[in-house]
């Protein structure tokens, strides 16, 4: 659907549990748009109304609907199509993933499928909501398959796919990794950070990590470390623009050390902090050991 950049547009957010739902509504709400988890479907209209009604309010907005809403999926046409009288633009996204994919996200977090209840088997779960869920995969507008994605690759896809229109800025994704674990595989440019002092040694910062004050305040007072944010500084005011005259749409600067706790999220975060005062929007950052 090609939305009227002058009329309030909603993202409605679906698909299998596991399949990137949260991934996508997080990076939306990076992008300020305005987003809620699980609404009731027969509050759709209300509640869009209230963001969107008066001077100054949300114009772009989302909201996350699953398998705990069955009794209200299949009326989503209905109500979709209220919006669309009260002069809301909307997209349906679907998302989703290979069951083996899901199974392997469902083993590795230990998380607990919606649908699991009085001992039904995870894979008896994804098929049933497959089955509750396929007249909402139909009418989607578009359906994002995330099975071959990691979750850094999924924002970049939200941003592609959603981001249009968002912003004029490419955007800007700064990620922190520790090198232990491998370089991020989508990144542009990566900036290795392991020569400057590490928070890792001091007992007391050890437990924290680079958003939190005290590391924060331990590598602002370090000299390298202002000399290394002071390059990069330069580095990123003089080529980003460069790559944004051209056809890119985003870019991904990573920041390495030893353990991707300390000092790359910091610098990941203080460079994240340098370019939304420039002005910028769509900035997004996103810590591969944290998250």
């Amino acid at each position: 659907m090609s939305a009227d950049p002058t009329r309030p547009l909603l993202y409605v957010i679906s698909g299998l549990s596991g399949s990137g739902k949260s991934v996508a509504l997080k990076t939306l709400e990076d992008l300020d748009v305005h987003c809620t988890d699980n609404l009731p479907v027969e509050l759709l209209p209300q509640f869009v109304k209230s963001v969107t009604g008066g001077e100054g309010q949300a114009r772009r907005l989302a909201v996350g609907i699953d398998v705990r809403n069955a009794s209200d999926l299949a009326r989503i046409p209905q109500w979709l199509s209220a919006l669309g009288e009260m002069g809301i633009d909307h997209q349906l996204v679907f998302f989703e993933t290979r069951d083996d994919t899901l199974l392997k996200r469902y083993s590795d977090t230990r998380r607990k499928h919606p649908l699991s209840h009085d001992g039904l088997a995870l894979a008896d779960a994804i098929e049933l909501e497959r089955l509750r869920l396929r007249p909402l995969k139909a009418i989607a507008d578009l359906v994002m398959d995330t099975s071959e994605l990691n979750v850094h690759q999924m924002r970049r896809e939200v941003i592609t796919a959603l981001g249009a229109g968002a912003h004029q800025d490419m955007s800007l994704l700064f990620e922190s990794f520790a090198y232990k674990r491998g370089l991020p595989a989508d990144a542009d440019f990566v900036f290795d950070a392991r020569a400057l002092p590490n928070p890792h040694w001091d007992a007391r910062l050890r437990p924290l990590s680079g958003r939190d004050a005290a590391v924060r305040e331990y590598l602002q007072q370090d000299p390298q470390v202002q000399e290394f944010v002071a390059q990069v500084v330069a580095f990123l005011d003089t080529w980003v623009p460069r790559f944004e005259a051209g056809t890119r749409s985003y870019l991904t600067i990573a920041f390495g050390c030893t353990g991707g706790r300390h000092r790359s999220v910091y610098l990941a975060e203080r460079l994240a902090a340098h370019c939304r005062e420039l002005g910028r929007e769509g900035v997004l950052t996103f810590h591969r050991e944290l998250e």
